[in-house]
């Protein structure tokens, strides 16, 4: 049975991120593994996690609400690539970081929709 938010194009964008973090970080160093790679692991998860617990909440206040937290999920990771860019980590042109600035979009028009249907 379909969800609401498999529907969502950055929900299904934001699964593809997560499959990406995932391959990403497992060529870091071991010594990672408890440190960025297990936190870019969680904000990665975290994004499409709140669209689906704030579509399946059952109002547009709710949904924003958790739109929001996934946008801030979305920032942590970018920071989070930043720095692992500035450690070596990766390289500045990679396809995730070039997908990043679609996915704030794509996050930004959904919430900027959804606050036009939230009765105050």
């Amino acid at each position: 049975m379909a969800r609401k938010h498999h529907d969502l194009l950055v929900w299904q964008q934001v699964i593809t991120l997560v499959k990406s973090i995932y391959d990403m970080t497992s060529g870091f160093p071991q010594h990672e593994i408890y440190g960025l790679t297990s936190q870019m692991r969680r904000s990665a998860v975290s994004v499409p996690s709140n669209i689906a617990e704030g579509a399946g909440r059952g109002s547009n206040k709710d949904f924003l609400k958790f739109l929001t937290i996934a946008r801030a999920s979305l920032c942590e990771l970018e920071t989070q690539l930043i720095i692992a860019f500035e450690l070596g980590y990766i390289k500045k042109e990679n396809d995730v970081m070039k997908n990043m600035d679609q996915l704030f979009r794509l996050l930004s028009g959904l919430m900027n929709s959804v606050k036009k249907r939230v009765v105050v």
